[in-house]
């Protein structure tokens, strides 16, 4: 064989064993970009929830006997009051404006729980008030966007759909209380077995039994790609009991200088502690924050008008 056949022989070789290094280089990232897209992006559903069949309580709510009174900002029928009221604090960097949600139940719980597109599962998202607006809501919130997630507890409409321990918990009981657990150990059976309703797997718990609950200073939710410690100022939601029957819900804006900052956990957990709140707990945040009453969203979500789709949320219906 002359010079030039083997010269040309390994050149042949060489631009083929680039071309499969190529190849292979190239199908390991198209693998890696399936599986982000399948983690995070593709819906997997695994239970299809007949309408309103998620949100059933155990305790019917009476029907009202007069027609309700509603502006803006307040809410009131024979069962349920619910006003609304924004606060702005600071100015400049250290801004905050956030909403909060006084809301008393007369004769029964009417707090219910609603899934994004009536289906549980992962990746499945839509607006908070798109959620809310299909299942007749006078007032709702975000939840805990479960769907983000492979673990936790979640209980809703007395149904367990996921029962995997991983963090602090939030039970909604039918006696109209909230009550933090730690979901490692108390059982959904027993938790069921204490009249529980609804369960959120977020955190973390804010206030309990009437005093903040901890140090905030390094909290992590789950070990998700990309996950981070949350314990700076952002854009909160969360819930908080005064009393049985007497919640109070708060949504704070942020991430807009000169409008909101957001809040850090600790001074979340304070203004539940200001609010009278005997029990209180974070929901998801960031983007997902959304308050809504009465047909509109009331806060301004990341200052820039625009919902973030959620899994599911929580939500109190016209009677």
């Amino acid at each position: 064989m002359t010079r030039r056949g083997v010269i040309i022989i390994f050149r042949e070789r060489k631009k083929t064993k680039i071309i499969t290094i190529i190849a292979i280089c190239l199908l390991i990232i198209a693998a890696i970009l399936y599986w982000l897209a399948n983690r995070y992006l593709f819906e997997h559903v695994e239970v299809v929830v007949a309408p309103n069949n998620v949100v059933t309580q155990d305790l019917p709510v009476k029907q009202t006997a007069s027609q309700p009174h509603y502006d803006d900002w307040n809410y009131k029928d024979d069962n349920q009051t619910i006003s609304i009221k924004q606060v702005q604090t600071g100015s400049g960097a250290d801004a905050i404006t956030y909403f909060v949600a006084d809301v008393t139940f007369n004769n029964s719980t009417n707090l219910l729980t609603a899934f994004a597109k009536n289906a549980f599962g992962t990746n499945i998202i839509e607006n908070t008030s798109t959620i809310a607006a299909s299942n007749n809501a006078v007032f709702a919130i975000n939840g805990d966007y479960y769907g983000f997630r492979n673990d936790g507890v979640i209980i809703r409409g007395g149904t367990v759909y996921r029962d995997e321990p991983a963090r602090d918990g939030l039970a909604l009981l039918s006696n109209g209380t909230l009550q933090a657990y730690n979901e490692e150990e108390i059982s959904s059976d027993d938790l069921l077995a204490k009249g529980t309703t609804n369960t959120f797997s977020f955190g973390p718990t804010l206030v309990k039994d009437g005093k903040i609950a901890g140090d905030f200073s390094a909290v992590q939710i789950d070990k998700n790609f990309g996950n981070r410690s949350i314990q700076d100022a952002n854009p909160r939601t969360g819930i908080g009991m005064i009393s049985p029957n007497h919640f109070v819900f708060v949504v704070v804006d942020g991430r807009k200088t000169n409008y909101s900052r957001g809040m850090t956990l600790t001074e979340f957990a304070n203004l539940f502690h200001e609010l009278g709140a005997t029990e209180a707990y974070n929901l998801d945040g960031g983007g997902s924050s959304t308050m809504y009453f009465m047909g509109r969203v009331v806060n301004n979500p990341l200052g820039k008008g625009n919902e973030r789709g959620v899994s599911d949320i929580i939500y109190i219906p016209k009677s």
